[in-house]
């Protein structure tokens, strides 16, 4: 009897560990950064949303570093991971064009590599939709440059597409 309530002990720890990690690999990503800082705030600036859509671009790209460093090189996470980076280099070069300071990359601090490949799908879909509903309410501010807005526009089209690819490997894991 005592060796079985220790393995029940045990196992409830683990368990807890497992919940606990979990919980806190998707919870780490401060409230005003990226999509969910940008969908939560109800008055945004040029500054607010370039700095808003670039950190999302980068957590997407990190949330994709860590899927290839435990996976492998696998579809769609490489392909997206390269459209990301052509995602991040359209917004600098509107930070450029109106001189706004480009936060730090802390992204990576933000993402934990998913159990499996099946959350990291998952992770991906989620985080699809997060960036779409961002990139619908910037392009959508009244104040935007035309130019901004058509990246944003842009931006969010391709996401719909990542959003696809994603869909469909969820479906298949």
């Amino acid at each position: 009897m005592h060796l079985k309530s220790l393995l029940s002990l045990l196992l409830c720890i683990v368990l807890l560990g497992s919940f606990s990690g979990a919980a806190h690999s998707q919870t780490q990503v401060p409230a005003d950064f990226g999509a969910k800082g940008a969908l939560q705030d109800t008055s945004i600036t040029l500054d607010e949303a370039l700095t808003y859509a670039i950190q999302d671009e980068f957590l997407a790209q990190a949330r994709y570093d860590a899927v290839i460093g435990k996976f492998g090189s696998i579809r769609p996470f490489i392909n997206i991971k390269a459209s990301e980076q052509q995602h991040i280099n359209a917004l600098l070069a509107l930070f450029q064009k109106y001189n706004k300071q480009i936060p730090e990359n802390n992204a990576k601090q933000y993402v934990a590599a998913p159990g499996t490949l099946k959350e990291a799908f998952n992770q991906g879909v989620q985080g699809e939709m997060d960036n779409i509903a961002m990139y619908d309410k910037l392009k959508s501010l009244q104040s935007l440059p035309e130019d901004v807005r058509t990246v944003f526009t842009q931006l969010g089209n391709a996401s719909r597409n990542h959003l696809r690819a994603f869909e469909i490997g969820a479906g298949r894991n």
